[in-house]
């Protein structure tokens, strides 16, 4: 076979798993070919691994790049849209990343076998998605158990096993689908004991498929919203973040919010939403209780004797002379002291009592530098997006805001909520029900907005709690204990949603244990990994 062919093959072959990954994933996707998406990139190791080619490892190296870059391109090429420069690091290094796991892999099934290294695959991945859901530079948006968020009765599991468990399904299938093909078209067993061993490995995929979804639709037809009834309005102002958010004034931008909210509050609501940054000038904390548009939102509050106010802001916190001060900190240029930047989210009463909560996941190179002890230099170079640009502050626990009533909510901000684990401190902490304020507008009408609204059905999902969406240009929405969109709103357009959701203090299996699946597989793969690494230099020294 001329090497030209051997070429377009190995090319074809590597773009189908991209496409294949692309064509699955929400929220426009059809679900079921995830389960045969990486068979192909499968198919084209075992190709290059019985070829006499040099380098084997690195020639597979090329390849899954391409297969991973054309899924990760195809799939979030929308971070385009809010920074060009950025969206071209981002791709390129999660690229990067998704490709060690299966270099590993190939290193592993080269020194341990088949067998080995196979199962390694599902090691490396799942010990992969585990540290990217936890380190600075984390982006975890195609976390393989995401591919379900628009399927949520298929993984009603996930209050045991969050969406690692959902990744472990995934190549689980994919890996069995991978051995049935070979054995198909293989030469290297004898015809019958291939059909029997095929025969056998087709049941085990069916029952590999078809076990849990049983089991989900069964849960699924047996959930039902639990706790206390919570009266609640969302707001979606619909402010153009690039030209009106932060040129117009904050004032405007708080009267359209009350207005909006004004048409269907009433004597019964308990809690009103905005969303991210809705007050966008930088307040400093400790004048917060004083600022004209908390004073405003305070005053508007006297004619709705139970509702609090759940919105974003940006804020600013001084650091006193002799004040330990972060590592984000950022020097005042005209005198020597310092202050940190903050997203935040505030709750305040109709009495002026206020609460702050702090973003705390950061999206790296926008709101943060990865590691600023060791990057603090390059601030300079970060992504301006909302007025402020440098590494934001964050606060070390999660803490829930508590109306007088003594009702607990989640607050999540923006990009918090993809993160399943992270979330969990709020609901052991006896949290009722999520509140994510988000402003989605910067990626324009793409389906960038629409993965983020789909994705937190998997977190009601994952803890059974209510969730009540405020998105700046949409989608707002309310989700139900099941995963299921009990309301929503369209894309950019002005609109206010009501809906009495209930609030309880159940604590999930997963909400108690988080990604226990990713803690175990990432030390799977350490230890077997070093096994591999320690073996391959003890037989070189020989």
């Amino acid at each position: 076979m001329s090497s030209l062919l051997v070429f377009f093959r190995r090319f074809g072959t590597a773009l189908l798993t991209g496409l294949l990954l692309w064509l699955s994933w929400p929220e426009r996707g059809f679900t079921p070919l995830i389960f045969g998406a990486f068979v192909p990139l499968l198919w084209l190791e075992r190709q290059i691994e019985r070829s006499k080619d040099s380098r084997k490892g690195w020639r597979f190296f090329g390849w899954s790049f391409l297969a991973l870059g054309t899924w990760n391109g195809l799939t979030t090429w929308w971070i385009w849209n809010s920074t060009d420069v950025g969206a071209i690091v981002a791709l390129g290094l999660n690229t990067l990343f998704m490709c060690v796991p299966w270099a590993a892999f190939h290193l592993t099934k080269r020194s341990h076998g088949p067998a080995t290294g196979y199962l390694s695959l599902i090691f490396y991945w799942i010990g992969f998605e585990y540290l990217h859901l936890n380190w600075d530079i984390s982006w975890p948006w195609l976390t393989l158990g995401n591919v379900f968020a628009t399927h949520p009765e298929w993984v009603q599991w996930y209050e045991y096993t969050g969406t690692l468990g959902g990744s472990l399904w995934v190549l689980g299938v994919n890996l069995l689908i991978f051995q049935i093909i070979k054995n198909v078209f293989g030469r290297e067993l004898l015809a019958k004991l291939r059909r029997i061993n095929t025969l056998v490995l087709s049941a085990n995929m069916v029952g590999l498929i078809l076990l849990p979804l049983f089991f989900s639709v069964w849960r699924y037809q047996r959930v039902s919203d639990k706790g206390e009834p919570v009266n609640v309005v969302v707001v979606q102002p619909n402010i153009d973040p690039y030209n009106e958010k932060f040129n117009g004034t904050g004032s405007a931008q708080v009267a359209k919010l009350l207005q909006l909210a004004s048409t269907e509050a009433d004597s019964t609501t308990d809690l009103i939403i905005g969303p991210e940054t809705a007050l966008p000038d930088g307040l400093w904390e400790e004048q917060i209780g004083i600022d004209k548009d908390v004073r405003t939102i305070r005053t508007w509050l006297q004619d709705y004797p139970k509702a609090s106010f759940l919105a974003g802001l940006s804020s600013y916190k001084q650091y006193q002379a002799g004040e330990a001060v972060s590592a984000t900190a950022r020097k005042f240029k005209d005198a020597d002291a310092y202050y940190d930047a903050y997203n935040s989210a505030m709750l305040l009463d109709r009495d002026g009592n206020l609460q702050l909560y702090h973003k705390s996941r950061l999206v790296p190179g926008v709101e943060k530098m990865p590691y600023p002890k060791l990057f603090g230099f390059l601030e300079d170079y970060a992504i301006e997006l909302g007025g402020t640009s440098g590494s934001l502050g964050m606060q070390k626990n999660r803490t829930n805001f508590e109306t007088a009533s003594g009702l607990k909510i989640a607050p999540a901000i923006c990009y918090e909520s993809i993160y399943g684990d992270f979330l969990r401190a709020y609901f052991r902490g006896g949290a009722g029900f999520l509140a994510v304020i988000t402003n989605d507008g910067w990626w324009g009408n793409t389906p960038g907005y629409r993965q983020h609204f789909e994705y937190a059905r998997l977190r009601a999902v994952e803890f059974r709690k209510c969730v009540a969406r405020s998105a700046n240009t949409g989608i707002s929405c309310f989700i139900n204990q099941r995963g299921d969109v009990v309301a929503q709103s369209g894309w950019w357009e002005d609109a206010v949603l009501k809906h009495t959701l209930l609030a309880n203090d159940r604590v999930t299996f997963y909400a108690r244990h988080g990604d226990y699946i990713g803690f175990l597989f990432a030390f799977l793969a350490v230890s077997l990994l070093s096994f591999v690494l320690f073996r391959k230099l003890i037989s070189r020294s020989r």
